[in-house]
């Protein structure tokens, strides 16, 4: 069994560790970027924000002063018990949240969308949001803390099947030039693409491709991968750069995500993660060790299953 206590604890250290530290793949891909940008303004953004991450970290202060909209993914094992059930979890989460909030600190951003009430605390109805996954096998629990910019950088389109991939490429730049010319989004940044799905889950597709996945990561399958590579050049050949300034810096990476949908439609979701990418992650077990990694892991075999059993693959229980 899980305590909840080192849920909580682990949760708060997350909480810390996502406003303050840049993840190192992204890190690595914003230096890359900054190096072949030859934008004057786009240059001078990059290199301003590559010496306030170092700014933040020496002086454990949040990276940017909005801090987004937390929110957690939780994925677990199969054989995993908690103590006090999935309900203690969502409390100790919502403790968690509230105690970062005020011990960070981050900005207070989450109010009531009609009447602007808040509790000075990022926690309300509905916040933070709380997405699970499960694998088979394993007695675990990963929490993933993202801090998301909760306010533009995401757009939605029905595509039909007519339209196909030079349909998706259309509404891809048509996404990105609306981002940069109207200042939707923070660039560059990771990109994350839904396709498919009913409109709710084409969305959650793509936002757990923006938020979920690390740079350099590429789809299971072949031909999505090549559509991601393909795509993270097709963004930096429009002439916008960071902040929507001129250069050739709008995309850090591009993944992409599906989910089998209606015959007679393509749904489409586009996510800009930020230039902030804000996320940390922990594995917890029951006999309280505690592994701190960035890369959430969160798109296996298991959660890109397509058929209606699963055949757990050789080795997978060691893994997990």
């Amino acid at each position: 069994m899980i305590a909840i206590d080192l849920i909580q604890s682990t949760a708060e250290t997350l909480m810390d560790k996502a406003a303050i530290e840049i993840p190192d793949d992204y890190l690595a891909g914003l230096k890359a970027a900054a190096a072949a940008e030859d934008g004057d303004l786009s240059s001078f953004v990059l290199q301003a924000m590559l010496e306030n991450y170092e700014a933040a970290k020496e002086d454990r202060r949040a990276m940017c002063g909005d801090t987004g909209t937390p929110r957690w993914y939780v994925k677990m094992g199969n054989e995993t018990v908690i103590e006090g059930g999935p309900v203690a979890l969502e409390a100790a989460l919502r403790r968690a949240t509230a105690n970062a909030t005020n011990g960070v600190p981050l900005r207070p951003n989450r109010v009531h969308p009609l009447w602007r009430t808040d509790h000075d605390n990022n926690v309300g109805i509905g916040a933070p949001e709380i997405e699970y996954g499960y694998e088979p096998g394993g007695e675990w629990i990963d929490l993933i803390t993202v801090h998301k910019g909760g306010l533009f950088g995401t757009d939605y389109r029905m595509l039909f099947p007519s339209d196909g991939i030079q349909g998706i490429k259309r509404f891809f730049l048509d996404s990105l030039v609306a981002f940069g010319k109207r200042g939707l989004a923070c660039q560059p940044a990771i990109i994350g693409i839904g396709l498919g799905g009913c409109k709710d889950t084409c969305m959650v597709l793509g936002k757990r491709a923006a938020c979920l996945r690390t740079v350099g990561d590429r789809n299971s399958d072949p031909r999505i991968a090549a559509m991601e590579e393909e795509f993270t050049q097709l963004g930096n050949s429009i002439g916008m750069g960071a902040m929507g300034f001129v250069g050739k810096s709008m995309v850090i990476d591009t993944h992409i995500e599906v989910g089998y949908c209606h015959t007679g439609g393509m749904q489409m979701s586009v996510h800009a993660f930020c230039l902030s990418s804000r996320r940390a992650v922990a594995r917890v077990f029951p006999d309280g060790r505690v592994e701190y990694r960035t890369d959430p892991d969160w798109f296996t075999d298991y959660q890109r299953r397509e058929t209606v059993e699963w055949q757990m693959p050789k080795g997978h229980e060691k893994s997990a």
